[in-house]
């Protein structure tokens, strides 16, 4: 029932911004831990960036902290992920995940619920 749909992926060179969205249908985004996966050719899946249910507080990566943020916009149930100075090394598939309260994804300690499709970013000049 829990649906996600991502957008927003592209080719971008390195050290420009794109913004990701992701669309929740049948059900309520704000109620939700919201997150952002990445899987790049031959790397690990990796959590990038995550905000919980209430918004109040917002997690990221190492690899990004300081060039992503992780926000949402309640009104439009969509999540969305703005990334600045794109590297060549942050070229992947990036998912939108969510889990209902109770499940702490923003710790890594459980897997999302639910998953989006993905959406590519191409870094390259």
């Amino acid at each position: 029932e829990v649906q996600l749909a991502e957008s927003g992926g592209g080719l971008v060179q390195p050290g420009g911004s794109l913004r990701l969205s992701c669309v929740g249908s049948s059900f309520t985004v704000s109620e939700y831990y919201m997150s952002w996966f990445r899987q790049g050719p031959g790397k690990a899946r990796e959590e990038v960036a995550c905000i919980i249910w209430h918004g109040g507080y917002s997690y990221y990566s190492d690899s990004v902290k300081g060039r992503f943020t992780i926000s949402r916009d309640n009104a439009e149930n969509t999540l969305y992920l703005q990334m600045n100075r794109l590297k060549p090394e942050d070229m992947a598939m990036y998912y939108c995940a969510a889990s209902p309260r109770g499940y702490d994804i923003c710790s890594g300690r459980f897997e999302p619920s639910a998953w989006g499709q993905g959406t590519q970013v191409t870094v390259s000049s």
